[in-house]
């Protein structure tokens, strides 16, 4: 990202996920009122629909307390250490959008930083195949584990842990 941009630790490049994207001509924020020519594009859980949040104003919190929305799920997250790493993942993280129900993954008493959608190809590509094979919950995961595409209707989500480096995997289907 570029510097003036603020860092998510949870989700550290949203371009490359393409949950923020790059405008050429600025829009204004509805959150703070300032032109923005990068504009958020993932999931906004609130009352009111909004569109072009600036990343400034999810980083701060203030989208989500001027919208009392969340970015992501209270409920579809594995648990971590401390109340103040769920607020800052719902409330100034930006989320990502999967095929029915976004969920994150922890490690190490943390949430992991979202690297993006993967399939197994990539996962292979890696080298971490067999890793992240190893961090799945559900045994029909295992059944469709190989049929995995990044595009596809079964996809996976790549997170790693922030603390010991271990990648993590969710699968979600359409």
């Amino acid at each position: 990202m570029n510097a003036d941009l603020p860092f998510f630790k949870y989700h550290p490049d949203p371009f490359a996920t393409g949950i923020f994207r790059r405008l050429n001509e600025p829009v204004t924020c509805p959150c703070c009122g300032r032109e923005t020519a990068v504009i958020y594009e993932g999931p906004f859980y609130s009352r009111e629909s909004v569109e072009h949040l600036c990343p400034h104003c999810i980083a701060s919190g203030a989208a989500a307390e001027k919208y009392s929305g969340e970015f992501q799920d209270s409920e579809s997250t594995d648990e971590v250490d401390g109340p103040d790493k769920l607020d800052e993942l719902i409330h100034r993280t930006p989320g990502y959008c999967g095929w029915q129900q976004e969920y994150w993954r922890a490690h190490c008493g943390d949430f992991c930083a979202y690297l993006g959608a993967v399939g197994y190809a990539e996962l292979e590509e890696m080298g971490i195949a067999d890793e992240v094979r190893e961090t799945l919950s559900d045994d029909w995961y295992e059944e469709i584990f190989t049929d995995l595409t990044k595009d596809g209707s079964t996809v996976g989500y790549l997170f790693r842990c922030l603390h010991c480096g271990k990648y993590l995997l969710h699968i979600d289907c359409d």
